[in-house]
């Protein structure tokens, strides 16, 4: 049986991750680049900005997705601009891969509502490492009495704490309620001790030169700690994820929004 292609449309395909977006969907099986859209890069070809061989002009409108009969439509803008993006491919049933961050939470209602004839997978890290690390730490949570988590980022990234990071906590706090208070009476730096995410898990967040995304809980309870670290080297990293979601959003049972890779993984 022959595999079905998708086409896919990547909206921000002049940027950092555009591009490298642009050179994973070429060279992955099963998905065809076949649009790319950025206003700051209109009339620009694909092979040009991305080193790769493809005759795609990029356009500033996103009426190139449906003419160019887009499938899957990966966003990597910024959160007003992919909002936007959002209510046109909904509309024109078009499932959305979202790897902007910055959504908040009580936004996925009115998000969810726009998708009634196509899926929006919402994926705050697309690196599989960084999925799995989220499920080792609600497997070893029981087990411990104290975490803390630290995130640290390259100094372009906009929001604190990560998605991720805080997505980790969730994941900790619904599999234990048993988590020490914090023995802390005397702050004389504010802020020293982190933010206090969900269960009361201390999350810390680094900003950094040098960074890319990583990812680090610490657990601990009498005598023992546990560590469990997740890094991302480069942009490469996140591709295969990516490549991923494009492959089987159209899968998830639907229409409407997911979050997570954990949405599309076996």
């Amino acid at each position: 049986m022959s595999q079905k292609v998708v086409n896919v449309g990547v909206l921000g395909a002049a940027g950092r991750m555009g591009r490298e977006v642009c050179r994973a969907v070429e060279a992955a099986d099963g998905l065809n680049l076949v649009a790319g859209v950025d206003p700051g890069a209109a009339g620009e070809t694909i092979a040009d900005l991305a080193g790769i061989d493809s005759e795609v002009v990029v356009s500033d409108s996103l009426d190139v997705l449906v003419a160019a009969g887009v499938d899957v439509a990966i966003d990597f803008t910024h959160v007003d601009v992919a909002k936007q993006n959002m209510v046109f491919c909904a509309q024109n049933s078009i499932h959305s891969v979202i790897g902007t961050s910055g959504f908040a939470e009580d936004s996925h209602d009115e998000i969810a509502s726009l998708f009634t004839s196509s899926n929006c997978l919402i994926v705050a890290n697309f690196s599989i490492s960084a999925v799995l690390l989220e499920r080792y730490a609600a497997m070893a949570a029981p087990y411990f009495d104290t975490a803390e988590i630290i995130e640290l980022h390259h100094n372009q990234k906009v929001d604190a704490p990560s998605g991720t990071s805080v997505a980790i906590a969730e994941q900790m706090a619904a599999a234990s309620d048993q988590w020490a208070d914090d023995p802390t009476t005397l702050v004389s730096i504010d802020g020293a001790r982190g933010a206090e995410g969900p269960g009361g898990i201390r999350l810390h967040s680094v900003r950094m030169d040098g960074m890319v995304g990583h990812q680090e809980v610490l657990l601990g309870t009498t005598g023992q700690t546990l560590t469990l670290r997740q890094d991302s080297y480069n942009r490469t990293s996140f591709m295969p994820g990516v490549v991923l979601a494009a492959k089987k959003v159209g899968d998830i049972a639907g229409p409407g929004l997911s979050i997570g890779l954990q949405a599309v993984m076996d």
